[in-house]
């Protein structure tokens, strides 16, 4: 089902603009405040236990990382966990600073798959990430992780909910439930990434 994404292999890091790489490939990123799921959603849809690093320390990622798909001329792109991080205000200035012009101005980035926590949906940081795809109509996914957390029931309640909320910005957001644990939503997500990758190596 997910071939393509289990073959993905860590290519290098980047902490500033000079070192990302050249145009020449599309780039997914994948976004989130800290503790949101990030990683695990990564290791998840790559079936490797170790591709992205779990850590328990919210903000332990810091630093953008690329991860190459050989047979797709894709990386997808770990963008480092936002929210509490304790680290020194000038360094997270840098990387807010950074991860917005990423945003932005990345013209290879073809979507972002944004994760949140299903129980703490659509936090001010969430708000500003969803606001920088807006602007430049980037193609948004939502996961809403951690799904086995509630019942089916309060989880599709979220669902709808926040389906019914990204309608509202009028720029190409979508929504799904997902449960690393249980593997819920994966078809989905591996579903919309080689949908926007189709869509990349079409033009």
């Amino acid at each position: 089902m997910n071939s393509r994404y289990q073959q993905a292999v860590f290519a290098f890091s980047a902490n500033r603009e000079a070192q990302f790489p050249p145009d020449s490939r599309v780039e997914i990123a994948f976004a989130g405040r800290s503790n949101a799921g990030k990683s695990s959603a990564l290791n998840t849809l790559t079936n490797q236990k170790t591709l992205a690093r779990v850590s328990r320390t919210p903000g332990r990622t810091q630093l953008i990382n690329y991860f190459a798909l050989p047979d797709a001329g894709c990386f997808l792109v770990d963008l480092p966990g936002y929210g509490y991080a304790e680290v020194p205000e000038q360094v997270r200035a840098h990387w807010q600073a950074l991860l917005g012009r990423y945003l932005l101005q990345r013209e290879v980035l073809r979507g972002v798959v944004l994760l949140m926590d299903i129980r703490h949906p659509m936090k001010e940081l969430d708000i500003r990430m969803l606001e920088c795809c807006a602007e430049r109509q980037l193609p948004a996914h939502v996961l809403l992780t951690k799904a086995d957390k509630l019942s089916r029931s309060m989880a599709e309640k979220q669902l709808r909910a926040l389906r019914s909320e990204l309608v509202n910005w009028h720029a190409p957001f979508s929504v799904q439930l997902f449960s690393s644990l249980k593997r819920l939503g994966l078809a989905e997500l591996v579903a919309q990434l080689d949908a926007w990758m189709e869509v990349a190596h079409a033009e």
